[in-house]
């Protein structure tokens, strides 16, 4: 394979910008001060985020660059200085050397600061950089991921630096360091008081429960219409937990909800995406106290298949069939029929809990048990009456979509709408106290000057305008 064919996206971008710079600044010759603007000048990459954390910009980096266009190069070939070259060929061996299978901007940075007599190096030590700090930083990235295929060599920035994106930064001292990169603790989000409370549904809380418990077949699967609850079920078996009220066996567990659609974002190579499936299976085994929830089941099937892959169903069959995992999964009626059913063997691992569209009266103690976060959120008071209109109206005229959900929305979308009009009804309220509070100034001096009918006028403009302003508060 071509050494640049391992180069990352990121890496080879930073390569093109460099000849780009070199280019426009009338060199034939390829240096490293132009490769670390090349590396500045690619947003969002592990070498521009630790570069920033050392206050190196590109602007005067372009600068310093531009003073040092007098010193000489020693051009080795292709265009290449020598010193441009050895910061390629040390930055394949260090993704060699930790086992990366691809070379990204990390590894670049990290060939600049091994030569500190190199331009890119005089750069960052002219405007204050520490090249001890940065080598070391650079090591401590490549040792924490040596070996580990699923970040594709080039480190999303937005996981090692800010905690967002994709993948979140997991803590350093967790057992299961993947699968909270992707996945949400939903115990934890329970016990934080995070959730909305679950009002009915204790059956079916109950009947997942007792699947929970059984020593085989033990993974239960939600079947419902969208919008009936299904996710809902599972936030009340958090709840639960978080309050110690299940049995003893699920009493140490915690729900993980997977976000498939993170697992798959960035795997652009082939068994990218089963490296990191096949991590995240491996922290389930190891850590039998996890219960990963998957919302939209049948989104596994076919998930991250491309030609001469396998999908993420085929990968965790083996593992759920010999009990080494637990899962819980939720989809529609439609869609498991379309998708599970006609695999047999991953149907045979999941037992199903069909979750029914609540009745009206269901509806409205469930939007009553809600009523207090709609209300603090919106700062209005939503009556009995209105959460019986908004279920009788939304079961008789919204007829694609399923109660409780689209009563819920209704609820919301009123509330919304009630919250900006008060907002326009405050700022009249405002302008006619301040209009009232003028007029009986110019009344009380009319008074005082003893201009008598004039004060009288005022005060018939007075009692007009708290006349309005007792209507528009009402």
């Amino acid at each position: 394979m071509n050494q640049f064919d391992r180069f990352s996206e990121n890496a080879k971008m930073t390569l093109v910008n460099a000849q780009e710079l070199a280019r426009a600044a009338g060199s034939t010759t390829v240096d490293t001060d132009h490769v670390l603007l090349g590396l500045l000048l690619v947003k969002k990459s592990v070498a521009t985020d630790l570069l920033s954390s050392v206050s190196i910009d590109f602007e005067r980096a372009k600068t310093a660059s531009e003073g040092m266009q007098g010193l000489s190069s020693v051009v080795r070939f292709g265009g290449l200085s020598d010193d441009a070259q050895r910061v390629l060929e040390l930055s394949v061996g260090t993704a060699s050397q930790f086992e990366s299978p691809y070379v990204g901007t990390e590894h670049i940075l990290y060939g600049i600061v091994l030569l500190p007599n190199s331009k890119g190096s005089r750069i960052i030590t002219g405007m204050r950089g520490d090249l001890s700090y940065l080598r070391d930083e650079l090591e401590g990235i490549f040792q924490n991921n040596q070996g580990d295929e699923t970040l594709g060599g080039e480190l999303p920035p937005e996981m090692m630096f800010s905690g967002t994106g994709p993948m979140r930064a997991p803590n350093k001292n967790s057992k299961h360091p993947v699968i909270d990169g992707f996945a949400t603790d939903m115990t934890k989000m329970a016990k934080d008081g995070r959730l909305d409370p679950v009002i009915g549904r204790e059956k079916e809380i109950s009947r997942v429960i007792s699947i929970l418990n059984r020593r085989t077949k033990n993974n239960p699967v939600l079947i419902g219409e969208p919008g009936v609850g299904k996710t809902a079920i599972i936030e009340g078996l958090a709840q639960r937990i978080a309050d110690e009220t299940v049995p003893e066996l699920l009493l140490s567990k915690k729900i993980m909800m997977l976000d498939l659609a993170s697992v798959i974002a960035g795997t652009k190579y082939r068994g990218e995406f089963e490296e990191r499936l096949k991590k995240i299976i491996g922290e389930l085994k190891t850590n039998d106290d996890i219960i990963l929830f998957i919302d939209e089941l049948h989104t596994i099937v076919g998930a991250g298949a491309a030609e001469g892959a396998i999908d993420a169903a085929n990968i965790f069959k083996p593992s759920l069939s010999r009990g080494e995992i637990q899962v819980i999964g939720a989809t529609t009626l439609d869609e498991y029929r379309k998708y599970i059913e006609k695999d047999a063997a991953l149907e045979r691992r999941f037992q199903p809990v069909i979750v029914p569209e609540p009745s009206q009266e269901e509806t409205i103690q469930v939007l009553k048990g809600i009523r207090p976060k709609y209300e603090e959120y919106h700062h209005i008071k939503i009556t009995d009456a209105a959460i019986e209109a908004a279920v009788k109206l939304s079961k008789r005229y919204v007829q694609d979509r399923f109660l409780p959900d689209k009563a819920i929305d209704l609820i919301d979308e009123a509330s919304s709408l009630l919250k900006v009009k008060k907002g326009v009804v405050n700022k009249d309220i405002k302008n006619l106290e301040r209009n009232i509070k003028e007029i009986r100034g110019q009344k009380e001096e009319a008074v005082l000057a003893q201009k008598y009918a004039e004060a009288a006028e005022l005060k018939q403009k007075e009692d007009l305008l708290s006349i309005e302003l007792e209507k528009v508060r009402k």
